[in-house]
């Protein structure tokens, strides 16, 4: 049970960062909308996007998890906070549904980080 919740926390962030590339990556009007109310253009959608598939790559290795999901989270963080104070809870009508992904996203990224969170200490440490 352990092992599928573990499986679970890293898919399901990974899933919903995935599905979004697509959108990143061909300019739909949505994205770019979003993009240029916040004043990042498409360099700021490329860019976003280039991230949150190197979450993605890193959230599907055991390995590497902790560090997609430091990825995500951040990138989650930007996109909450963009909606709290920029673009509002409902983006052109979606009825919130962006907002709730993104939220979704940083809780998982949240506690797979709070799961690892000695890997983090450990490079702090000096030898």
């Amino acid at each position: 049970m352990k092992r599928l919740l573990f499986w679970l926390l890293r898919i399901i962030p990974a899933a919903i960062l995935f599905q979004t590339l697509f959108f990143k990556f061909t300019a739909a009007p949505e994205s770019v909308y979003i993009f240029s109310t916040l004043g990042l253009g498409d360099a700021g959608r490329i860019s976003s996007g280039i991230a949150e598939l190197i979450a993605v790559i890193l959230l599907l290795i055991p390995r590497t998890s902790h560090w997609g999901a430091f990825i995500a989270m951040s990138t989650m963080a930007g996109a909450i906070l963009s909606h709290i104070f920029v673009l509002g809870i409902s983006v052109q009508g979606d009825g919130g549904l962006l907002f709730v992904l993104a939220v979704v996203t940083f809780i998982c990224c949240n506690i797979i980080i709070s799961q690892n969170i000695n890997k983090f200490y450990n490079l702090l440490k000096t030898r």
